[in-house]
């Protein structure tokens, strides 16, 4: 039986979880279709979801039609969890993106459409809710086509030999136009080519609630699949983390090949690099809250496994390659504040066990403020992680006004050495800190010969370097968009141990910094939202000059009747509630829609500098300043004066071809199996 496994996604209210249903009632899964707005779903399951009417954990079902085994991931459509969904993706062969047809395409569709691309996933269109008033199926063919992609041809025509539909379909291929020309006609394996290599975007048109147009999308979409081969060998990849009904740790995966079987034993290597082996204790299938336990899965399906305590969504296992990272994360940073009297370190531990399923929570402890502090996407998110903490841990939380997330780079190579060595101990790390380009994130690696310093010393040092945030030395933000790489250190045969190279590889890594920040070589980046404001005509000269203010980059005003739309990006931190002012000079017509870009230089860095306040120096718990040993007494030298008292150098000649560190690195050829 042909299989695949089948994402649906949508910017909120666009009918999503109404089209699942349908699928599942219409393929005789479920009895009777669920409703929304009754919280009667069967594929939300969490009683927030139904208190709330909307997705916010991915969750999966079964169907089979027409000779195909298709496995449903219903994932979140607002924005707040629009991390769960770009997670989710990881699981998907296909993805059905559904559009409301009184909407069109909004800004998070766009955003959802270049996630798709990013992880190349095979992508069918639903244009849901036809019988609400819409511009008419050609008008909204092509918005598809402008806003989305060329590829977006009428499945219907399509399917039925439309000419106009073939010729439109083989446009996207030179090898799908030869055959055209030469046959008219296209054959079903080119058209599942086209769409399985994101050429060809079928587009369905219906209304899920009326059960309108489903059948024809379940029989379009198993005509249009392509089968895939997988390999013999095991391997999957770890999409969700979640809890079970009695408090069980569930990992949701997809296997990429070979056979999973209850009770094997897996291996891997966990996010500060240390290796851990595990047993599988239970494989299940999840058909919305049900679940039925099965003894094994095979590859090209999804299932649920408990027994995995270190895996986190995005864990490869066995033959799995390492993913792509992922682009969406929060821009705002909360405070968690919790009653009086609770146990601040007890809520600290609940959050970082709530940050193993969802990882970019971002979790950090302010030491000097006593203050826990978490990235969120926004307010609906702030709901749920207050009831996830009411639910589990009896903690009643409020939280703080949200503050914008910046971050630091360099934009030059900076070395560091950062030395420690009290009575007793001893370890000395240099470390090379260098710029890469925006969004790449941290990235660490070695060029230290095992000559010079064992092995086991290097993954050690590196593992230090990648179990925490290191912090910029301008406004004490996140570091970002650098490569970190060990150039040389050094041990003690008698005193060394495993915290001393903790304390010298922060320290060569701050050491770093300072430098850079002394020779004008630190950046303060911002996080920019991409927007796309529509106002009334008359009313653009107003936007035109608020986006001037907020110091937006936008292209010319396109009008269409009376109403004319700007698009650009603009710096997070000038939003605020514009939203609710464009309601206001509009009289409720306009409208701004807004997705995050990513990180660029701060607009106004020296402002948010001095706002801050920051002194490096005075931030003990980073110190950049290094410890010795003189006459059988430690003592500090200042990072100025480090690179003087050092006892390592960097020899080119001896320094070896950069070796990342990755699972590869840490693990020695170790490899999970599910046999």
């Amino acid at each position: 039986m042909r299989q695949a496994v089948v994402g649906l996604l949508a910017h909120v209210d666009a009918g999503k979880t109404t089209l699942a249903e349908a699928m599942l009632a219409a393929a005789g899964a479920i009895r009777n279709p669920g409703r929304v707005d009754s919280g009667s779903t069967h594929l939300d399951t969490d009683a927030m979801e139904r208190d709330r009417g909307i997705t916010i954990f991915s969750s999966s079902a079964a169907l089979d039609w027409a000779g195909a085994h298709l496995m449903l991931v219903d994932a979140p459509g607002h924005v707040d969890f629009s991390a769960e969904a770009e997670r989710t993706l990881a699981a998907l062969d296909y993805t059905i993106l559904v559009v409301g047809a009184n909407d069109g395409v909004q800004g998070h569709t766009e955003t959802l459409w270049d996630l798709l691309a990013r992880h190349e996933v095979p992508t069918f269109v639903f244009v849901n809710k036809c019988d609400l008033e819409n511009p008419g199926r050609e008008e909204l063919l092509a918005e598809l086509a402008s806003r989305l992609s060329p590829g977006c041809v009428d499945a219907s025509a399509l399917l039925v030999g439309d000419a106009g539909a073939l010729e439109d379909a083989a446009a996207t291929d030179e090898a799908a136009l030869e055959e055209y020309l030469e046959t008219g006609a296209l054959a079903a394996d080119t058209l599942r080519r086209l769409v399985a290599g994101r050429a060809l975007f079928p587009v369905f048109f219906g209304a899920a609630l009326r059960d309108d147009g489903v059948r024809e999308l379940l029989d379009g979409m198993c005509a249009l699949l392509a089968e895939r081969p997988w390999p013999d060998e095991f391997a999957a990849r770890v999409f969700r983390v979640s809890r079970g009904a009695r408090g069980e740790r569930l990992a949701w995966l997809k296997v990429t090949g070979g056979t999973l079987r209850a009770k094997a034993q897996l291996t891997g290597v966990d996010r500060r690099g240390e290796p851990w082996a595990e047993k599988i204790n239970e494989v299940r299938l999840y058909q919305g809250a049900s679940s039925e336990t099965v003894a094994e899965v095979g590859a090209g399906r999804i299932c649920v496994v408990t027994g995995l305590s270190h895996v986190v969504p995005g864990s490869a296992l066995g033959a799995e390659p390492e993913g792509v990272r992922p682009l969406l994360a929060p821009v705002l940073s909360y405070q968690v504040i919790p009653e009086p009297g609770a146990d601040v370190s007890a809520l600290v531990r609940a959050l970082r066990e709530l940050a193993d399923e969802d990882p970019v929570l971002g979790v950090t402890w302010q030491e000097q403020l006593q203050e826990a502090h978490v990235q969120l996407m926004g307010e609906v998110q702030q709901d749920v992680i207050a009831e996830l903490l009411r639910e589990r841990y009896g903690f009643a939380v409020t939280f703080g006004p949200g503050g914008i997330l910046y971050k630091e780079t360099v934009t030059a190579p900076a070395e560091g050495v950062g030395h420690f060595e009290p009575l007793r101990h001893y370890a000395e790390a240099r470390l090379l800190v260098e710029p890469l380009p925006r969004g790449a994130g941290v990235e660490f690696g070695t060029r230290c010969s095992t000559d010079d310093l064992d092995l086991n010393w290097q993954r050690l040092i590196l593992t230090n370097a990648m179990e925490r945030d290191h912090l910029g030395p301008l406004t004490g933000a996140p570091l970002t968009d650098v490569r970190i790489t060990l150039l040389a250190g050094r041990a003690h045969a008698k005193h060394t141990e495993g915290g001393d190279f903790r304390q010298a590889t922060y320290r060569a890594v701050r050491q770093a910094l300072m430098g850079a920040r002394e020779r004008g070589e630190c950046r303060l980046l911002e996080p920019w939202y991409r927007f796309r404001l529509t106002v009334p005509a008359d009313r653009v000269g107003r936007a035109l000059t608020d986006l001037t203010r907020m110091a937006a980059e936008f292209d010319a005003p396109a009008t269409s009747g009376d109403a004319a739309t700007i698009a650009g990006e603009v710096p997070a931190s000038e939003v605020g509630e514009y939203a609710l002012e464009v309601a206001r000079y509009t009289g409720g017509r306009g409208r701004i829609s807004l997705e995050l870009a990513g990180y660029r230089t701060c607009h106004n860095a020296d402002e948010v500098i001095a706002a801050a306040a920051y002194d490096p120096e005075a931030d003990l718990p980073n110190t950049p300043d290094s410890v010795f040993c003189s006459h059988g007494a430690g003592h500090t030298v200042k990072w100025q004066d480090v690179s003087a008292h050092a006892h390592t150098a960097v020899d080119p000649a001896r320094l070896r071809p950069y070796r990342p560190a990755d699972a590869a690195f840490f693990s020695a050829g170790l490899r999970s199996t599910g046999t």
